[in-house]
């Protein structure tokens, strides 16, 4: 019997792997520190964001973000033989880099709602957002101090700033190019996949590289981290892809074929594009010509897709980089609990619902 009394932040994060539980509390508590330090509007506009005021301020509590970054970046430091003390503020950082990504995401697709509530824009209109957007991104900035006063030695320290300050660039450009694609029905495979590895891929691949980084130092730690963590990212957004077009409504929020509505260039209408010929692929672009695909539209492209078998691909790609990201780490020493927790993990990203 579901307990009605459990909040559904408390739900939804115990339906997560291990690897996520036993970090969460503690990258609450340090993303809590790194915003409780001033009372001005603009962090209660962030602290609103992040889940735990209300509009007006009040302290609740609200659906919260999976900590997918900041978890696997604590993974790899302890896994590579560090402590989480060491790597909290890259976590945080991590973490507060993803949301900044997200708010200003909102404005540019008009969502209204994430995560169940308003979104900043929403509330506070599109100009307002875009300084808390900005304020987050100097705040996760600051926090990377940390690695000095946790005893990391300077020269680790300035290479992990550097990663993420790359990673969040190329996640930057990435988003650009997500943007750019849209309504295009001449983007193929290998354009989608660069737009994935920066949108996406960057903050992922980021997250294992700084963690083996302060928990090792190790050129083959690190090496094999990243390669690990690049796999993620494209397991990551292909199942994204999956949910965003054949998702249940009850669990993504949104109905199925949002992301065909909404003209995006994901991974089934890229393959359905490259994949169509003749009367079919000139069906599928004058659709995605259109300024605003119907629901028949989408109705018609999702036939389309099924018939080309669109679902099962992106679904064996997803595997491919389940298997890759996994295959990366095999070659170097780790616990058979560390392990465990990767064969978790790998088994959540590629089947979750949500």
């Amino acid at each position: 019997m579901t307990n009605s009394s459990v909040p559904a932040v408390e739900s939804e994060a115990n339906q997560l792997p291990e690897m996520f539980r036993k970090y969460r509390s503690s990258i609450n508590e340090a993303m809590r520190n790194a915003l409780t330090q001033d009372s001005s509007q603009v962090y209660d506009m962030l602290r609103y964001y992040l889940g735990w005021v209300d509009e007006e301020g009040n302290p609740t509590v609200a659906t919260e973000g999976k900590f997918l970054r900041p978890t696997l970046c604590l993974f790899a430091c302890e896994a590579s033989g560090g402590s989480i003390r060491q790597a909290m503020s890259a976590a945080v950082a991590l973490e507060l880099i993803h949301n900044f990504s997200l708010i200003h995401d909102d404005i540019q697709d008009h969502d209204e709602t994430r995560h169940h509530r308003k979104t900043l824009w929403a509330v506070w209109g599109m100009p307002k957002a875009l300084v808390a957007g900005n304020v987050l991104r100097v705040i996760a900035d600051a926090s990377l101090e940390g690695l000095l006063r946790e005893g990391v030695e300077a020269t680790r320290a300035l290479a992990v700033v550097r990663q993420l300050t790359h990673a969040y660039l190329a996640m930057i450009e990435g988003q650009y190019l997500d943007l750019s694609y849209e309504g295009r029905s001449e983007v193929g495979m290998p354009q989608y996949l660069d737009m994935i590895a920066r949108k996406t891929g960057a903050l992922i691949r980021c997250a294992f590289t700084m963690g083996a980084l302060i928990g090792s130092n190790s050129d083959e730690y690190i090496e094999a981290f990243r390669e690990s963590g690049s796999s993620l990212g494209f397991l990551f957004q292909i199942r994204d892809d999956i949910l965003g077009v054949w998702g249940e409504e009850e669990n993504t929020g949104k109905p199925v074929g949002a992301d065909i509505i909404r003209k995006k260039n994901s991974f089934p209408v890229v393959y359905a594009m490259s994949a169509s010929e003749g009367d079919d692929l000139r069906q599928l672009r004058d659709i995605y010509s259109k300024e605003k695909v119907s629901e028949s539209d989408a109705s018609t492209v999702l036939t389309k897709m099924d018939s080309l078998q669109t679902r099962g691909h992106a679904r064996a790609l997803a595997v491919e980089h389940c298997d890759r990201a996994r295959d990366a780490l095999a070659g170097i020493e780790m616990s058979a609990d560390a392990r465990t927790q990767i064969d978790e993990l790998l088994r959540f990203l590629l089947d979750r619902e949500h």
